[in-house]
């Protein structure tokens, strides 16, 4: 009687060891992805994301689904998968909304335009250009670094106008509250004016009538003398 085959005992074995291969290089892949979305620049979704700004809506669910898939705080085990799911979903948001996409494309456009003219290229020059092909650092290198710059400053202008408007509503609440504590004041003087009132109408009575006595005395006193 013949023995097992050699290939049928083995097939079993090596297919759990390929399903354990898969499982860690999966948890891996978790991970590195987490660390990566941790890292990206949080002002520039296309980063967070990992995809270039010409993607379409479409591309950019795509995408988003598939790491938000890979990353999701079930799956992942790294400490820190919650924080990169939700910053992956404020990119993802970002990205559908049409004016945050449109003013991150046109600071994206502005850096191309300021790097081209650095290099004395007018606008229109394709990335294909041997001036930019050649360049060192790498032109994609320095389109990230040039819209990292520009979404730096505009971020700190925002800040900076968020800042001013809270100073201005502090001083129109201030003056406010001075108003209203102003008024408050002249209220609560007139109600002690109007609340004395009786007295001082009384005390000019108690003079009048003590100055027309006086008056009197002094007429008796004249005629008396006279």
């Amino acid at each position: 009687m013949s023995g097992p085959s050699t290939s049928t005992t083995k097939r079993p074995a090596n297919d759990e060891i390929d399903k354990l291969l898969n499982r860690e290089l999966t948890a891996v892949s978790r991970d590195v992805e987490v660390d990566r979305i941790l890292r990206a620049f949080k002002l520039n979704p296309y980063d967070i994301l990992d995809i270039d700004p010409s993607a379409s809506p479409e591309e950019i669910k795509k995408r988003y689904k598939q790491l938000s898939l890979l990353i999701h705080p079930d799956k992942a085990t790294h400490p820190k998968a919650q924080d990169a799911f939700d910053i992956l979903k404020k990119a993802e948001n970002d990205l559908s909304d049409k004016d945050k996409r449109e003013n991150l494309d046109a600071t994206i456009k502005q850096a191309r335009i300021e790097l081209l003219k650095s290099l004395n290229l007018p606008p229109s020059t394709k990335d294909d250009h041997a001036k930019i092909t050649s360049l060192s650092p790498p032109w994609s290198q320095q389109m990230r670094e040039k819209t990292k710059a520009l979404l730096i400053d505009e971020e700190l202008r925002k800040r900076r106008a968020a800042k001013l408007a809270m100073a201005n509503e502090g001083r129109e609440a201030q003056q406010k509250d001075e108003e209203v504590a102003s008024r408050k004041r002249k209220a609560e003087d007139d109600k002690i004016w109007e609340e004395s009132r009786e007295e001082r109408v009384g005390s000019w009575r108690n003079f009048a009538s003590s100055s027309t006595g006086n008056k009197k005395r002094k007429k008796n006193k004249v005629e008396i003398l006279g």
